[in-house]
């Protein structure tokens, strides 16, 4: 396979990828249906404006594992390096007395060390990026505890302006995950970065062969996805006007789920980041759902883990599929 044929759309893939936008909006659309029957609360405008206020943080951090992906990899640190992000930030208010400003950026600039640090360990080193974030996990996680001094950072309304109701009631958290969302998938559909990190998950060879190193992009992959997740601190920090150190545990798992629900095939080359947003929804909606029907916790996790499970099978038989078709 050449470099252009490992990044170029053909209309079957045009295709399935109308395809997977349809079925994910009936998907989302029958759960809906299924939940305002079952529960005469969950059809308000109440319900619609706290789920979309308490997704930004998954939906960006969800955007740069779409890429992550994509490329082949895999970043289990995210939920770790949302909280050490947040709470620098805080340390950086409450200890340090610096300006919001200049906090938030530190926290940011928390995030794109912490991802460059993983894409860069891995690519040197050629490890699995699954192993590299596991460590990143725990040790990024050592570090929020140790700013925190391992209790909660109570910041006020320091940086409650990205959580504050904006548009009828929406946060500009929530606009700000939408934009980014939207230059996401422009980024990915309509750049040579965008190409080039395709052809990198399609056939790293290939790219190799056509004189493209792919050390770089991975690196800057997995920075992104580290300033994502810090932006994403920032956002949890606003709407809960604290950082906690416990922040974020397993949320890495939702947003891997939210990823691979939304189509992006684990074994990489194909993805939308579209797409991973409408797998934001399908969880944000589900967990509501079931939270309004009184379900259980250990219910709530068996089903939310039973729809991973069934996405993950769903995409198998689909990679499978297109392997047929090309043979």
């Amino acid at each position: 396979m050449t470099a252009a044929a490992a990044t170029s759309a053909p209309p079957s893939a045009l295709k399935g990828q109308l395809g997977t936008y349809v079925g994910l909006t009936v998907v989302l659309v029958g759960m809906v249906a299924l939940f305002g029957t079952l529960s005469e609360y969950f059809l308000t405008r109440e319900t619609f404006i706290s789920i979309a206020n308490e997704i930004p943080a998954l939906a960006v951090m969800a955007v740069g594992m779409t890429f992550v992906l994509i490329i082949a990899g895999i970043d289990l640190s995210v939920g770790s390096v949302l909280a050490l992000s947040a709470a620098v930030t805080a340390a950086a208010i409450l200890q340090w007395k610096l300006s919001v400003p200049v906090a938030a950026a530190l926290g940011l600039a928390t995030g794109l060390v912490c991802g460059s640090v993983t894409g860069a360990v891995s690519v040197a080193w050629r490890l699995p990026s699954f192993i590299v974030s596991l460590g990143m996990l725990e040790a990024v996680r050592g570090g929020a505890y140790l700013v925190t001094d391992s209790r909660t950072q109570y910041v006020g309304d320091a940086i409650s302006g990205l959580a504050a109701p904006w548009i009828g009631g929406i946060s500009a958290a929530f606009v700000v995950a939408v934009v980014l969302v939207a230059v996401g998938q422009l980024v990915l559909t309509r750049t040579v970065f965008g190409r080039h990190v395709v052809g990198i998950g399609t056939n790293e060879e290939a790219m190799r062969l056509a004189g493209i190193d792919p050390r770089p992009i991975r690196i800057i992959v997995f920075a992104a996805t580290g300033l994502l997740a810090g932006l994403a601190g920032l956002m949890q920090s606003a709407r809960l006007e604290a950082a906690d150190p416990n922040a974020g545990v397993g949320i890495e798992l939702q947003v891997i789920a939210a990823v691979v629900i939304g189509g992006t095939s684990l074994m990489g080359g194909r993805g939308s980041v579209v797409n991973t947003f409408f797998g934001v929804l399908i969880i944000a909606v589900l967990e509501a759902g079931l939270a309004q029907v009184g379900a259980s916790e250990p219910s709530k996790r068996i089903i939310t883990g039973a729809v991973i499970v069934v996405a993950v099978i769903i995409d198998t038989l689909r990679q499978r599929r297109a392997d047929r078709r090309l043979a």
